[in-house]
C-alpha cells in the first residue's frame, strides 16, 4: 500500500490508496485523520471533506487494526467565508437564487471562500470569476431551470473593432455558434476550485432539453460546465447529473483537474458527453464515476474552421483511476479534432459496457492537422464493451459524409484535407465478453496508420456474441466476428495477444505493411 496526496485547499484533501486495484480498491480499508475514525476507503482515489484552514493532518489506512500507510499535510488559509444564505440566498427549491449566489461569487476576495450549505438552490446560470473558490456543500444542490427563456446565450464569433480579428464565445459540436450559457461557465479567468459533496442537476429530460436535440431552437443546448479560455481550474468531489448536453467542457483552456466527480444521465439521454476538453492542453481527469448517454470522454480540437485557423490540439490528456459506464465510448478522439490530438495517457480505468472503448473517428477533410498521436492505453479492465478498440477513418459525419470523397477506399492524393493517426499504444488489457470483434482499425489507404501496438492484451467473446458492423463507417463493411481486423496500417505490433471465442481469424489483415510478433 502506497498512499499519495492528489489534491489538497483549505476544506478538504484527496489521497490515492495505491494497493493495485482499478477504481476499486481490492480490500476494504479503515481510514483515521489525527487518531480520529473517518469512514472506509473502498475507491483508490479518496475525497476527504470537512477540513479546517491551515491544519496539520496525519491521514492513516488500516486494516484489522493495522496501520498500512500514513502521510501528513497541511490545509491551505482561507481568508473569508461568504455564505450564499448571508446574500439572499434561500435554498428551499422555490426562490430564483441565481443573483444571491452570483453576487456572493462577485464578492469573493482571494483565498475566500463561496460556501452554498445545505439545501435546494434553484437557479439559471452563474459566471466564474479569478481566484475564487466554491464549495457545494453536502446536502446542497444547484437546480437549474429548464425555460430556455430565462437562459442568456452567447454568440459564436464577435468581430474586432478594427475589423480584422475575431473573438470566438460560443461553439458547438467544433464549429462557432450561439449556445446557451452553461449552468456554470467560465470566461478568460484563473485559478478557480468548484469542490464539495453536493450536486448541479441540470434537470434535463425528454420533456424539456433532451426534446428535438437536434434542432437548435434560440440557441444550442447548455453544458453544465463551460470554461472558455481559462487556466488553473480544478473541480473536485461533485456529482453532476442530468445534463442538457455534454457535461463537463474546457475549451482552449489549460491546466485543467477534475477529480473524484459522479457525472451521471440517463443511458438513453441526448449528447450527454461526460468529459470533453476541446483545444486545451495538460489536463488531469482522475478517479471520476461516468454513467452516462454518449461518450464518457470526448479529446476534440474543432471541426475544419476551428482547427485549420486556430490551430491548437488537445494534448497532454492524463486519464487515470476512472470507472466508465454504458454511453457510446470510454474515451473518444474526434470526430471534430481538426488541430489534431497528442498524448493521451489512459490507464488504471475501467470500462462497462460502453459500445468502445477506445473510439477514434476521423475522416477526409479534417486536413493536415489533424493528427493523432501517441494515445497510450495501459492497464485497463473491459467487461461487455462489444469492441473494445476502434479506429475509423471513414466516419460519416456531417453533411458530406458519404460523399465519394470521404468514402473511397482507394487512394486519394495527399493534400491539405488528409488527417493523420501516427501511433497507438495498448498493454496490458483485458476485455471480456466482447461481441464484435477485439479491434476495427481503419486507416486511410493514402495515409496508413504509422504504428499499433497490441502487448499483453487478453480478449475473451461473451457465449452469445453476434456478428456486427462498424458504427458510421459507411460503404461496403463487412459483418465482424474475428479478432483484430487491421486494414491500411504502417506497422501492427503483437506481443502476447490472447483471443478466445472468437468466429474466424484471430487477426485479419489488409493492406498492412509490417507485422511484428
Amino acid at each position: 500500500m502506497e498512499l499519495k496526496l492528489v489534491y489538497k485547499n483549505a476544506r478538504c484533501a484527496v489521497i490515492e490508496a495505491a494497493d493495485g486495484g482499478i477504481y476499486d480498491t481490492a480490500d476494504t480499508y479503515e481510514l483515521t485523520l489525527n487518531g480520529e475514525p473517518a469512514g472506509k476507503i473502498v475507491t483508490t482515489i479518496r475525497k476527504i471533506f470537512g477540513l479546517e484552514p491551515d491544519r496539520e493532518y496525519v491521514a492513516e489506512v488500516k486494516k484489522d487494526g493495522t496501520v498500512l500507510a500514513s502521510l501528513e499535510f497541511r490545509t491551505e488559509e482561507e481568508y473569508v467565508t461568504l455564505n450564499v444564505r448571508d446574500f439572499g440566498a434561500a435554498g428551499d427549491g422555490v426562490k430564483d437564487d441565481t443573483l444571491a449566489i452570483q453576487s456572493a461569487i462577485m464578492a469573493c476576495p482571494e483565498d475566500g471562500r463561496v460556501l452554498i450549505p445545505e439545501g435546494v438552490y434553484r437557479f439559471v446560470c452563474l459566471f466564474l470569476k479569478d481566484n475564487v473558490s466554491i464549495e457545494l456543500a453536502k446536502g446542497a444542490e444547484l437546480s437549474a431551470y429548464t425555460d430556455r427563456e430565462k437562459f442568456p446565450y452567447y454568440p459564436g464569433m464577435v468581430p474586432t473593432s478594427d475589423g480584422e480579428g475575431e473573438y470566438n464565445l460560443g461553439t458547438w459540436e467544433g464549429d462557432p455558434a450561439r449556445m446557451f450559457c452553461a449552468l456554470i461557465t467560465g470566461t478568460n479567468v484563473k485559478n478557480v476550485t468548484i469542490y464539495g459533496e453536493g450536486t448541479l442537476n441540470g434537470n434535463a429530460s425528454p420533456d424539456n432539453w433532451w426534446k428535438n436535440a437536434k434542432v437548435q431552437r434560440i440557441a444550442w443546448r447548455p453544458r453544465m460546465m463551460f470554461l472558455n479560455h481559462c487556466r488553473n481550474v480544478d473541480v473536485v468531489g461533485i456529482t453532476v447529473k442530468n445534463s442538457p448536453s455534454w457535461n463537463c467542457h474546457p475549451y482552449f483552456s489549460s491546466k485543467l483537474r477534475f477529480i473524484g466527480l459522479d457525472i451521471l444521465s440517463d443511458r438513453n439521454s441526448v449528447n450527454t458527453d461526460g468529459i470533453n476538453p476541446e483545444s486545451c492542453r495538460d489536463v488531469e481527469i482522475l478517479g471520476v464515476h461516468f454513467s452516462v448517454g454518449d461518450d464518457c470522454i470526448a479529446v476534440k480540437s474543432g471541426k475544419i474552421y476551428m482547427g485549420k485557423t486556430y490551430r491548437t490540439p488537445c494534448q497532454d490528456v492524463t486519464i487515470r483511476q476512472c470507472s466508465m459506464n454504458y454511453g457510446h465510448g470510454s474515451v473518444t478522439l474526434g470526430s471534430e479534432m481538426g488541430a489534431g490530438v497528442k498524448n493521451v495517457k489512459v490507464r488504471d480505468c475501467k470500462f462497462f459496457e460502453t459500445d468502445r472503448g477506445l473510439r477514434i473517428k476521423t475522416r477526409r477533410g479534417r486536413g493536415k492537422d489533424a493528427v493523432i498521436d501517441n494515445v497510450v492505453f495501459e492497464n485497463i479492465l473491459m467487461d461487455g464493451v462489444p469492441t473494445p478498440f476502434v479506429a475509423n477513418s471513414f466516419y460519416n459525419c456531417d453533411a458530406d459524409g458519404m460523399d465519394e470523397y470521404v468514402q473511397d477506399r482507394n487512394p486519394r492524393p495527399v493534400d491539405e484535407r488528409t488527417p493523420e493517426i501516427k501511433s497507438l499504444i495498448f498493454r496490458n488489457i483485458d476485455a471480456r465478453n466482447v461481441q464484435y470483434a477485439a479491434a476495427v482499425l481503419y486507416g486511410l489507404p493514402e495515409k496508413k496508420i504509422g504504428l499499433v501496438e497490441f502487448d499483453d492484451v487478453k480478449i475473451s467473446y461473451a457465449p452469445d456474441a453476434e456478428p456486427g458492423e462498424p458504427a458510421m463507417m459507411g460503404g461496403s463493411v463487412p459483418m465482424c466476428r474475428a479478432g483484430i481486423i487491421a486494414v491500411n496500417i504502417g506497422t501492427l505490433r503483437l506481443k502476447n495477444v490472447e483471443i478466445s471465442g472468437q468466429e474466424g481469424e484471430a487477426v485479419a489483415l489488409e493492406n498492412v505493411d509490417q507485422v511484428e510478433s
